[in-house]
């Protein structure tokens, strides 16, 4: 009887870390060693975005083709991940301090198209 409990108490704890990770748990996935958000989209950093300042200065047409990786209303930091607030009043997801962007030429899961851009876009990585 014991043995069955102690399955049944893992069994639950293994489902409800699976139901955090993919309902409360972090804004991205690492994908071959980089932040990807949930469709598998390479994830972005800016060099002009001051470290842990809690804000982001891609506002604009640079938001335009660079997609800030939005927080939802409810959304909370944790761990690495932090949120900021965008000059529009909307709230986008920071990992260890920097700002996270998507690329708009970027078209498929895992191109990687924009590290590099104008020698201040790189790819996030954990």
């Amino acid at each position: 009887m014991f043995r069955i409990r102690s399955f049944a108490a893992a069994t639950f704890a293994l489902t409800l870390t699976a139901c955090a990770a993919m309902y409360g748990g972090a804004p991205a996935r690492v994908s071959d060693g980089v932040l990807t958000n949930d469709a598998g989209m390479t994830l972005y950093t800016f060099d002009k975005d001051p470290m842990g300042s809690g804000k982001s200065v891609c506002n604009g047409p640079c938001a335009t083709n660079w997609p800030p990786l939005m927080a939802d209303a409810g959304a909370s930091a944790s761990g690495d991940y932090s949120i900021v607030r965008r000059d529009d009043g909307h709230m986008q997801w920071a990992y260890k301090g920097k700002p996270l962007y998507l690329w708009v030429r970027d078209k498929q899961p895992g191109e990687r198209t924009g590290d590099g851009f104008n020698n201040v876009w790189r790819i996030a990585k954990p």
